[in-house]
């Protein structure tokens, strides 16, 4: 018998309604698979890369992790930065051998973030939560 994984999520609140919902989803679906699992929080979806760094590369890292937040697009360049950015950051993390779920939103405006977090219908928190666990089930597959 296996142990259950230990799973961290990484939530940046800044549409804070919205990754309530994505938290929802996520913890249900870790709950649901026996996963034990913690959240943290980080200023916004450009920190999140950094915080999954962090626990990795302490002492005891966890064996999968969930990252979760909403970036909706402004007037400025600022959206492309963040969104290129944290997604870069946490591609290079998987390419590191971090097994972790993308459940960072990227959208034009709130009803669509609304529509992607939407506790009962799609919930990508939900979704970033199961590749979470599958990403750390190939893992142990190919690490055995």
């Amino acid at each position: 018998m296996t142990d259950a994984p230990r799973i961290l999520i990484v939530a940046a609140p800044f549409y804070e309604d919205i990754t309530e919902q994505l938290l929802e989803g996520a913890r249900a679906a870790l709950d649901a698979a026996g996963a034990a699992h913690e959240t943290v929080q980080v200023p916004g979806a450009f920190e999140i890369p950094g915080a999954i760094a962090l626990s990795w590369l302490g002492g005891d890292p966890y064996d999968a992790y969930v990252a979760l937040g909403c970036v909706i697009r402004g007037e400025t360049t600022h959206y492309d930065y963040v969104c290129g950015e944290s997604a870069r950051g946490l591609m290079d993390l998987t390419l590191s051998g971090v097994a972790l779920g993308y459940g960072i939103l990227t959208v034009e405006n709130i009803r669509q973030a609304r529509d992607r977090a939407h506790v009962d219908r799609k919930n990508k928190g939900k979704d970033a939560a199961q590749a979470a666990l599958a990403m750390h089930a190939l893992k142990q597959k190919f690490s055995s």
